[in-house]
């Protein structure tokens, strides 16, 4: 004989309490929220992974790289494994290819960016995109330039034009002096890296318009950089806390832009979720 099935309406109609949407959503310890301490708010929370974090990390690696002389340290290894000489300062696939090439790869990549978001003008179906397009739009361009003014006022040189490295001129600390008579410089932040870590714009773009493509929005931009990054060191161009400048202002950059032109704060909580 078959086994009555339940009156799941039945049953339900005799429950003692009904069930309402905060039954519906998420607690404690559900995915959404296990990673988020309980004492944090979710503008807390979103701070201390996008900002706190990242800024702590830049102290520390600058501490290792300026004050502790780290700088040298990796620029004697790159120069020693060179024969004392920047023999790869003209190299076709350094120079030419990532150096020339990556430049103009980064500026084809904001231009076609810039089409797609005036062809998205038109398209009522993608008006969610339109912002974050934009934001994306304006955070490479704006890191960009702003990576080049501190260039021209920090006046740094690069390791090419120092004693011990195959120039000429005495090293000079960021924030010391510079000797009246000295040539101009323009080093630091490094420019070139700038164009790859520009495009970490893409973690807070994804964020907003698919959070599944959040990191590897991220990587893209810190594969580019990296890359352009160290083939600039080994030409002899810039030390490594030349390229860790140009990434916290490209980091910093971003994280403002979206949180001003997204408004809602919807790209920046994405990207805190992940």
């Amino acid at each position: 004989m078959e086994s009555a099935e339940p009156n799941l309406s039945v049953a339900k109609a005799n429950l003692p309490w009904k069930p309402t949407s905060s039954a519906l959503e998420p607690r404690s310890g559900s995915p959404s929220n296990r990673h988020r301490p309980a004492s944090l708010s979710p503008s807390a929370f979103d701070a201390l992974r996008l900002l706190a974090l990242p800024v702590l990390g830049f102290a520390l690696a600058w501490f290792v790289l300026v004050p502790m002389r780290g700088d040298q340290w990796w620029a004697d290894r790159l120069l020693a494994w060179q024969g004392g000489q920047w023999r790869l300062g003209h190299s076709l696939l350094l120079e030419t290819v990532i150096h020339r090439g990556g430049k103009r790869l980064s500026v084809l990549m904001w231009l076609a960016a810039l089409g797609v978001t005036v062809w998205m003008w038109r398209r009522p179906a993608l008006s969610s995109w339109r912002r974050p397009t934009i934001a994306l739009l304006l955070s490479v361009l704006l890191s960009t330039s702003i990576v080049a003014l501190l260039k021209s006022a920090t006046q740094m040189d690069c390791p090419w034009d120092l004693l011990g490295y195959g120039g000429q001129r005495p090293f000079i600390d960021l924030f010391a002096t510079r000797p009246v008579g000295l040539p101009a410089a323009a080093c630091f932040p490094a420019g070139h890296a700038s164009a790859g870590y520009a495009w970490v714009a893409l973690y807070f773009f994804a964020g907003a318009v698919r959070p599944q493509w959040r990191i590897a929005g991220l990587w893209t931009g810190l594969a580019a950089g990296l890359v352009f990054g160290f083939a600039q060191q080994l030409r002899g161009a810039h030390f490594l806390s030349h390229d860790l400048a140009s990434l916290m202002v490209c980091w910093l950059v971003a994280l403002a832009t979206y949180r001003i032109v997204a408004g809602d704060r919807r790209s920046i909580a994405q990207g805190a979720a992940a």
